[in-house]
């Protein structure tokens, strides 16, 4: 899977390192000073890397926690992002990741620590506030999990901080070891799910949707907060007929009354990395859509996506309660 590791000389003899090495033991390792030596230069191919992605351990150094975008929420007030890790397994053509960053190679920041006592931080602020922490936002929160430890690791500061609320984001089926303990209410996993015929032409790598949905049943049914993320809607001439076979397959295994929360969302991508991702995959389908640049944001039109937005809406809303629904707002 990892065929090379790239190591910064500081975090060389750190525990999270070693173990790391020993489950690549054939892997070529290469030291460096700073992880950016090898992710930032300009000069190189994504689409390249992204068949055969290093993993690089790294030491982030600050800005550990950072206050969400706008309209980036659960209902919270207080909301905020942290990327433990940088860049995702799998290979979905609407990713906006592929137009931010230079390389494809995974980063893997091992000093948690850190991360978590800002976090402490943070929660202790308001400590009769709640705090919402998205962990899905540079990568996905669980695909790497029996590499990383993440969740392992974090769920035990969540714990203790009565305030504090963490959104694992996921395609992944990497469950167990939240099967195998004890439910952290102020957990919500959450999946994001596309229609089959959708997510088998831009979703590259990622588990099957029967599979997600399988995932977060089994979940939810052991008693974890499970939300569901329908985040970027895709337009296909059918699109109508597409999500409303789609939503029934999902609700016909998710317990719609007891979600935590359901989101939805319209493609849309700043238009220097839309511009990026077109040049990588010039003959992707996704990018010949009917699309429209609006104040550097390249979307579908404005009269289809608010269609598609109030179809998707009407049709949600026929399984779900309403307030566990959260449009995402541009």
């Amino acid at each position: 899977m990892i065929d090379t590791l790239y190591i910064e000389s500081a975090v060389a003899r750190h525990p999270r390192v070693e173990a790391i090495r020993r489950r690549f033991p054939a892997a070529r390792v290469i030291d460096c000073e700073r992880y950016g030596e090898i992710f930032n230069p300009k000069a190189q191919n994504f689409r390249l890397q992204k068949q055969h992605p290093a993993l690089i351990l790294a030491q982030k150094h600050q800005k550990f926690v950072l206050p969400a975008p706008a309209g980036y929420g659960i209902g919270g007030e207080r909301n905020y992002y942290f990327s433990h890790m940088l860049n995702c397994l799998y290979d979905c053509r609407y990713c906006f990741l592929q137009g931010m960053y230079q390389s494809a190679n995974y980063v893997l920041f091992v000093n948690y620590q850190d991360f978590q006592q800002q976090i402490r931080d943070i929660s202790l602020e308001t400590p009769d506030q709640p705090v919402y922490f998205f962990s899905g936002y540079d990568c996905d929160s669980l695909a790497f999990e029996p590499v990383t430890g993440f969740a392992e690791a974090f769920l035990p500061v969540f714990a203790e901080l009565p305030n504090a609320w963490l959104e694992l984001r996921t395609k992944s089926t990497q469950i167990r070891g939240l099967l195998n303990r004890e439910v952290l209410p102020q957990c919500v996993v959450a999946f994001s799910l596309s229609p089959e015929s959708v997510a088998e032409k831009v979703e590259a790598k990622a588990p099957a949707l029967a599979k997600r949905i399988e995932a977060a049943a089994k979940l939810q049914q052991q008693g974890w907060p499970i939300g569901l993320r329908f985040d970027p809607l895709i337009y296909q001439h059918d699109y109508r007929q597409q999500y409303q076979q789609f939503f029934e397959q999902v609700f016909a295994s998710i317990d719609a009354n007891a979600l935590h929360s359901v989101s939805l969302g319209v493609f849309r991508l700043p238009e220097h990395f839309f511009k990026k991702m077109h040049k990588l995959y010039p003959d992707e389908r996704l990018f010949a859509s009917p699309l429209q640049n609006t104040a550097g944001m390249v979307s579908y039109k404005s009269e289809l996506e608010q269609a598609m937005m109030a179809d998707c809406k009407e049709m949600l809303l026929q399984y779900i309660p309403k307030p566990c629904f959260y449009p995402c707002t541009p």
